[in-house]
């Protein structure tokens, strides 16, 4: 029967079709990923150094380089689909990167909160750290733990798969939580800042660089959370 632990290489006996995947991850769409996150991660690097924001700046640069390093693993899939290496990195390292970047949506919301106004927050700015990271850790060690389940079970420990897939499934079910009442904490207080004085100065001028990081942080926290939900 084919295996991980019988099978190198795709051949009669071992068909691409018996792989954990079923097929060869694209090649151009992995390459242009792994590129893609791999600049990501040169820049927030740089731009944290310019500006000094060493927690942000580590957060996000541990984030988009476990999704660079997740999809050098699907582009050596396509060479290889019976690779158990790669396929070992590209579960682990896509299932982890986004909770980094997450938590530094959760640090870039404490300082938007802190820059706006935080007596219009019904939560301290600083626990939205604390609470949502915390959450963040917890969610990450489900995430992990159920990829390396999955990764050790290949194909052919199908119940050994299944429950790594479940942990990892549950860990994403707890950050979609997670980022949701965040989210609603969040609106809560744009809706209660936007109708106060403060508010109305905003939306006649204000500030065009605090503009740029709310919408910047809004789009970043709705594509982690799509993602996540559509995992």
């Amino acid at each position: 029967m084919a295996s991980y632990q019988t099978c190198t290489e795709v051949t009669p006996l071992c068909p691409v079709e018996a792989t954990t995947y079923g097929y060869y991850p694209n090649y151009g769409g992995n390459i242009f990923f792994s590129v893609f996150y791999g600049l990501c991660g040169v820049f927030q690097l740089g731009f944290g150094i310019y500006f000094r924001s060493w927690t942000l700046m580590v957060a996000l640069v541990v984030g988009t380089l476990l999704e660079m390093a997740g999809y050098i693993g699907r582009v050596l899939m396509n060479k290889n689909p019976w690779d158990g290496g790669a396929f070992k990195l590209q579960i682990v390292a896509i299932i982890l990167g986004p909770t980094f970047i997450a938590a530094g949506i959760y640090l870039t919301l404490k300082h938007i909160i802190l820059s706006l106004g935080p007596e219009h927050s019904r939560l301290k700015p600083k626990l939205f750290t604390w609470i949502f990271i915390g959450c963040d850790i917890g969610s990450l060690i489900l995430q992990a733990a159920g990829g390396g389940v999955a990764a050790a079970a290949g194909s052919e420990q199908v119940d050994l798969l299944n429950a790594g897939n479940d942990i990892i499934i549950t860990g994403i079910a707890f950050q979609v939580a997670t980022m949701s009442v965040c989210g609603l904490l969040a609106l809560d207080f744009f809706i209660r800042y936007l109708r106060s004085s403060s508010g109305e100065k905003a939306r006649d001028g204000g500030n065009g660089r605090i503009k740029l990081v709310v919408f910047a942080d809004i789009f970043a926290y709705l594509t982690v959370l799509i993602r996540c939900i559509y995992r």
